[in-house]
């Protein structure tokens, strides 16, 4: 499965029509259609009571006002009144209704997005940047949300009221009303020609605001190699760019979004001289009377004003169909790392197996090639290559970050895809190179994902760490684990936070220990103390160390050289290192 969203959403011809794609938008939000039945009900409502209005104004004039009847006048200015007031009201309570639904659509489609983007795989977020994937979560969906609180029941309301409008202007004089309407039609093709145009901008101005906050995210996030090889020029001119990029789609949407308005507001008021014209032709034939003419002109006004506002509405309706394109597209997105439920699964009889694997990346070449090996519980395990061999890989595949492009993978004696995501975890202990910390105390990050001691004090948990031999580690934090650590990891070395994640990995008592280059950033003296640690783990517990350093794998019962797709068992220690050192692979 493909997971890059720049190419899905390139696709033009696979995107659904905008109605389709807003109703698969409303079946999220189904779950409110009491509140919409309500909202709709009182738009309606407030549709109808100013739709009464015009008509009243006409047989006021016609009745009472043409024969100086003042106490008619006064009792239609009274029921008027009333009439606009309950109409206020109407209009009031479901622009409340509806900020609700959009908030709680908010609340409900950012969950949604977060829920699905931490059940795809590692590939995917290899595909794509944290600053698109950021710019879709928080600004497409308040596009969306922007739409649903505010213009939903405008723009329905002002269908009802052109409805409404239109059909008294049909049934007080046909003729007249045929004429009056005849701009509508033209702005209503007129919009129906220019809205995948519009649809078009306004998708590329969300694409390259997107764009613009991954350039901003990579940026700051890379600040300390900008200073220190002094390049603010390069990230400035990627950032200007971009910027540029965003200006241009921006300016271009902000042009297709006013169209609208102008072509409207044009055939409103060449509607209103046809009424003028024809109308008062009609008076002069003695077809029609004056209090009719000013309820016609109302009724115009009530027909052409909602379509000029409707013009206004489908931009916001247009753009906010544009996002929900870009945020469906991460929906529409299935994992393909689901748990495997084939019971006729091949089996193994070792603990750790590697059966005719093949892998590549999406857009590289092969990785690994057909490889097989074998591996026992509870003995050390050394995988040691040149960069870029494919010794993180064989440890990704291993913890299932990734699945083989063909072959198996066993863990204890089972294929890797029939075990759950929390059984897994359970069984796999991963040590990554460049451990990802929370913002919180370092207590929080050990305990990170371990039910088990999720609700233990600090002195609970220290006697924890005491039992695992973990005591020297903690020792070299300041405050202990209260220490407080920042998502960014500023507040501590590399090494420090290496140190949690071995902490981390090591009170879980995993039945396979993974440690990718993760002594690295470590002295030799806390390197030796974590030797000490491993050797006190149970004996049960297999470990696999990636490792460039050499005296971090001279112990390891058996050693595998990567390199070039292939895996193989590189013997004596000695002819590990004379591997390394010439480039060779064993015959």
């Amino acid at each position: 499965m493909k997971y890059n969203l720049n190419e899905i959403l390139g696709a033009e011809n696979k995107k659904p029509s905008t109605f389709a794609g807003l109703r698969s938008l409303l079946k999220l939000i189904e779950h409110e259609q009491k509140n919409l039945i309500i909202a709709l009900i009182a738009i309606l409502l407030n549709s109808t009571l100013n739709l009464l209005g015009p008509y009243l104004i006409g047989h006021t004039v016609d009745t009472y006002i043409v024969n100086k009847d003042y106490h008619g006048v006064w009792l239609y200015s009274g029921i008027l009144l009333t009439m606009y007031l309950l109409a206020l009201f109407t209009s009031y309570f479901q622009t409340k209704l509806m900020g609700g639904v959009g908030q709680r659509m908010l609340f409900t489609l950012r969950n949604a997005i977060f829920n699905k983007l931490q059940s795809l795989p590692v590939a995917f977020f290899n595909a794509n940047k944290a600053g698109d994937l950021i710019s879709r979560v928080n600004n497409d969906t308040d596009k969306i949300n922007t739409f649903f609180s505010q213009s939903l029941m405008q723009f329905i309301g002002s269908i009802a009221t052109m409805t409404g409008a239109g059909i008294f202007l049909l049934s007080i004089n046909l003729k007249l009303g045929a004429a009056t309407l005849v701009p509508g039609l033209m702005i209503l093709i007129f919009t129906q020609i220019i809205s995948p145009w519009v649809k078009k901008k306004n998708a590329a101005n969300l694409k390259s605001t997107g764009g613009l906050s991954s350039e901003i995210q990579e940026s700051l996030a890379n600040f300390r190699v900008i200073i220190a090889f002094n390049r603010r020029d390069y990230f400035r001119d990627r950032f200007a760019k971009a910027s540029l990029e965003n200006y241009k789609t921006a300016v271009g949407a902000g042009l297709a979004n006013n169209l609208f308005l102008p072509v409207s507001t044009l055939f409103s008021s060449l509607a209103q001289l046809i009424v003028l014209a024809y109308g008062i032709y009609l008076i002069a034939q003695n077809q029609f009377s004056v209090g009719l003419l000013v309820s016609y002109l109302a009724y115009s006004v009530n027909f052409y004003n909602p379509l000029r506002q409707l013009a206004t509405l489908w931009t916001s309706f247009q753009v906010a169909m544009a996002g929900w394109d870009r945020v469906n597209q991460i929906l529409a997105l299935d994992t393909d790392l689901e748990t495997s439920t084939d019971s006729e699964k091949e089996i193994s009889g070792s603990f750790i197996e590697f059966r005719n694997v093949h892998f590549a990346y999406e857009t590289g070449k092969d990785v690994l090639r057909n490889v097989s090996l074998e591996m026992e519980r509870g003995k050390t395990y050394a995988f040691v290559g040149p960069t870029g061999g494919g010794k993180s890989t064989t440890a990704a595949l291993l913890s299932r970050l990734y699945d083989p492009t063909s072959g198996i993978v066993f863990l204890d004696g089972k294929d890797i895809r029939q075990y759950t995501p929390s059984e897994r975890a359970a069984k796999i202990g991963f040590i990554l190179q460049e451990p990802f910390l929370f913002t919180g105390t370092v207590k929080e990050n050990i305990v990170y994902g371990n039910e088990q001691y999720k609700d233990f004090s600090t002195a609970q948990f220290e006697k924890i760490i005491e039992e695992n031999n973990l005591k020297g580690l903690l020792d070299i934090f300041e405050n202990g684990l209260e220490t407080m650590v920042s998502s960014s990891g500023e507040s501590i070395s590399l090494g420090q936070k290496q140190l949690i994640a071995f902490m981390r990995a090591v009170i879980r008592k995993p039945e396979v220990l993974i440690l990718d280059e993760a002594t690295a950033n470590i002295d030799t003296v806390t390197e030796q103390l974590l030797q000490e640690i491993l050797a006190k783990l149970p004996e049960s517990t297999t470990r696999i160390i990636i490792a460039h350093r050499l005296n971090t794998i001279k112990d390891a019962d058996v050693i595998f050289f990567v390199n070039s797709g292939e895996i193989i068992r590189a013997g004596s220690f000695q002819d590990a290192l004379d591997l390394l050192m010439k480039g060779k692979r064993a015959s």
